[in-house]
């Protein structure tokens, strides 16, 4: 559709008035002329209308069937309320509360005052609520209005960093308290110590000084076992690039583990086994953890078996199996926390900090390989090992 445009008849007139007088006055043909083709071609620019805006271009809400496609395929569970009343949900928000949900008034579906204040009130916000798929989820939900009916609603899950604030609280928690309790003995050996003089007779004193000794190895392997947790924990998305071969590894770290004391309880099957990529101190770490656990919670007098063979996957693979206790199921797949104990007394009198077996699962980890612990009570207890053949790139 063409554009109307009115001539400026005025303005002509003038221009033609004006053309003339310079004629007169004895000014050059050219310029006069010159000076009215400018003056009228302005006049004709200054009296056009802008250009109309195409009806394709002009501004319309956004239809139900809009927001339905455009929100379907998000990852995050998003609704569209309609005067407070769930009018869409995308497939996340239907996976995670139920199809129930379109149709339904969002302050029920919600039920928490925190939500139900936040859709009470026609303004952008956000709320926490607790309990709305499993009792200890955390759930922001973030408003954000379209008009003045309808809004988009926003689910975004917080439990994953509640977990790891929370759990980064308990291990604070945890192991101030296991470095409170040999520092506590310390000090009260040496006040002891100190307080008494020599009123105290030799034997006694060395008593003392045994105890404190102790609790001060103790107190050096609990920071050492923390400080190497740290390390493993940092660098366990970086993948290993050193090719090793176990067998030897293996063989030295459990006769290491052993020691002189305890070598005539360790019973060796080493087969060849594909190289695999590895740390080789981490790697050494994992079996000297395993062979001490084994030989520490194994009975006296029984063996600890280490084994080295190749699994049904091409995969090398480590068991280590002790003659001991064993350990109720319920508890087996508690053993890599941190700190976990199945029995504390028994634990630290042996010297046990109880992150023995979180090392070996984030050092596992780190290496790409899977780590499988099987216990019987009465019978005893195995711990497999299994680490991916070594492959170029």
């Amino acid at each position: 559709m063409g554009s109307h445009q009115t001539i400026p008849y005025a303005g002509i007139l003038l221009a033609a008035v004006t053309f003339f007088a310079l004629l007169i006055l004895g000014v050059d043909v050219g310029i006069a002329i010159a000076v009215l083709v400018v003056w009228i071609a302005t006049l004709f620019l200054a009296s056009g209308k802008p250009p109309e805006v195409p009806a394709a271009v002009v501004e319309r809400p956004l239809s139900a069937d809009s927001l339905r496609d455009l929100i379907e395929h998000s990852s995050v569970p998003l609704l569209v309320t309609d005067k407070n009343t769930v009018a869409i949900a995308n497939r996340a928000a239907r996976r995670m509360m139920g199809q129930h949900i379109l149709g339904q008034d969002a302050r029920v579906a919600f039920r928490q005052p925190e939500a139900i204040s936040l859709f009470n009130e026609d303004r952008d916000g956000q709320a926490i609520v607790r309990g709305l798929v499993r009792r200890q989820d955390i759930w922001q939900v973030n408003r954000h209005a379209i008009d003045s009916n309808r809004a988009v609603i926003e689910l975004i899950n917080q439990s994953a960093e509640a977990d790891i604030s929370r759990a980064h609280t308990d291990f604070v928690a945890n192991a101030s308290h296991e470095l409170r309790t040999p520092l506590a003995s310390i000090l009260g050996y040496v006040e002891t110590l100190r307080e008494s003089g020599d009123s105290l007779d030799s034997p006694t004193s060395q008593k003392f000084l045994g105890t404190i000794e102790r609790e001060g190895q103790r107190l050096q392997s609990l920071i050492s076992d923390l400080m190497s947790l740290s390390r493993v924990e940092a660098e366990k998305h970086d993948l290993p690039d050193q090719r090793l071969e176990l067998l030897p590894l293996v063989e030295r770290a459990a006769r290491d583990a052993a020691g002189p004391d305890r070598l005539e309880r360790l019973e060796l099957d080493l087969g060849d086994v594909p190289s695999v990529r590895g740390d080789q101190q981490q790697l050494e770490q994992v079996v000297r953890n395993l062979v001490d656990n084994a030989l520490k919670y194994g009975a006296v007098d029984s063996p600890v078996k280490v084994r080295l063979d190749v699994s049904a996957n091409s995969e090398a693979r480590l068991t280590v199996t002790d003659q001991g206790d064993g350990i109720a199921p319920e508890q087996v797949p508690l053993l890599t926390r941190r700190f976990y104990r199945t029995d504390p007394g028994r634990s630290r009198a042996s010297g046990g900090t109880g992150l023995g077996l979180a090392i070996v699962k984030h050092i596992v980890e780190r290496h790409r390989g899977r780590l499988d612990i099987q216990s019987q009570l009465g019978v005893g207890t195995s711990v497999t090992i299994r680490l991916p053949e070594f492959a170029l790139g």
